[in-house]
């Protein structure tokens, strides 16, 4: 393991984007690639073979073993290696999936190589990487699995019936009517939660109902 750097593996099944990010970060003098696997089991033969990486880049969907359940298995086998989610989706599902399967961050692939590096440096340093798609306060409530009860209080009857319809896939405008409610007031009651939890996103705020068992995916 090279000193100073920090050490990171890379999981995915795409063998052209895996040698291609490889051959990306090798340029760095601040990221030491151990190991590359196009799976979550190829990935456990390899951390039996050599030093634990610090980070792993995940993908999600992968044969054999995906990103959620690789993800599961570090979590309760190398709760030490913090997992960086890379993928395609941004949807809400698959960004609370693997932040409930114990991911620290989640990233697109499209992103520049320098916010990569960055997000590496930080899921390292931090244990989680908060972006415009994840609230690091989120993270950390997910992976402490802490009760929020106190949150929970600070929120009126119609923010919790906005913070449930917000967990479908109604527009803003659809929970308006949903709720007899204008557009305004729906707008007000998002920004309200945004700013009581320290939410960026309608992702955010799907978590914190996640969290909170106000739904069930």
């Amino acid at each position: 393991m090279e000193e100073g750097k920090i050490a990171i593996a890379i999981v995915d099944d795409h063998t052209l984007f895996r040698k291609g990010m490889v051959s990306l970060l090798d340029e760095s003098d601040e990221i030491n690639i151990l190991f590359d696997a196009s799976n979550g089991v190829e990935m456990i033969s390899m951390l039996a073979q050599q030093p634990l990486p610090q980070v792993i880049l995940m993908d999600i969907n992968m044969p054999q073993m995906d990103g959620y359940e690789a993800t599961k298995w570090l979590s309760n086998n190398h709760p030490q290696i913090k997992v960086l989610a890379l993928s395609m989706y941004d949807e809400d599902k698959p960004i609370i999936e693997m932040l409930k399967s114990g991911a620290g961050g989640y990233l697109l692939k499209e992103s520049k190589t320098s916010d990569l590096i960055t997000a590496i440096k930080t899921i390292a340093a931090h244990g989680y990487f908060m972006n415009n798609l994840v609230s690091g306060k989120l993270i950390r409530s997910l992976q402490e699995n802490n009760p929020a009860k106190t949150l929970l209080q600070e929120i009126s009857v119609n923010e919790r019936r906005f913070l449930e319809h917000c967990c479908s896939e109604f527009t803003y405008k659809e929970i308006a009517d949903k709720m007899n409610l204008s557009p305004h007031t729906i707008d007000n009651y998002r920004e309200s939660l945004f700013q009581k939890f320290e939410i960026k996103s309608r992702t955010g705020l799907v978590l914190f109902a996640l969290r909170n068992e106000l739904i069930k995916l």
